[in-house]
């Protein structure tokens, strides 16, 4: 559980008035594959620059997870088993760059 306390401390820091009035934070499901999706508006943070293509892991249908960063949004999709994962995926990101 500690991913979902930090990122809901990092909602509430990056919170303007503005920015989170929007899709600031989208988690949603998908299906073919089964998985998840998370999309994070990145704008008001220090990975906001960052352009990164699409970079796919998959080790079989049930095992799998992409990421990227493009247009000031971090997406990233996995397998059932993964939204922890990408959350956590998130959070290094922002820690790698905020402590360089």
């Amino acid at each position: 559980m500690e991913i979902l306390e930090w990122i809901q401390d990092w909602l509430a820091e990056n919170a303007d008035g503005e920015w989170e009035k929007g899709d600031a934070i989208q988690i949603t499901t998908i299906d073919s594959p089964l998985g998840w999706d998370v999309e994070i508006d990145i704008s008001k943070t220090s990975i906001a620059n960052l352009d990164i293509k699409w970079i796919l892991n998959e080790n079989g249908k049930k095992d799998w997870y992409g990421v990227k960063i493009q247009n000031q949004r971090f997406r990233a999709a996995g397998d059932a088993s993964k939204l922890t994962f990408l959350l956590n995926l998130f959070r290094e990101m922002i820690d790698k760059i905020e402590n360089e």
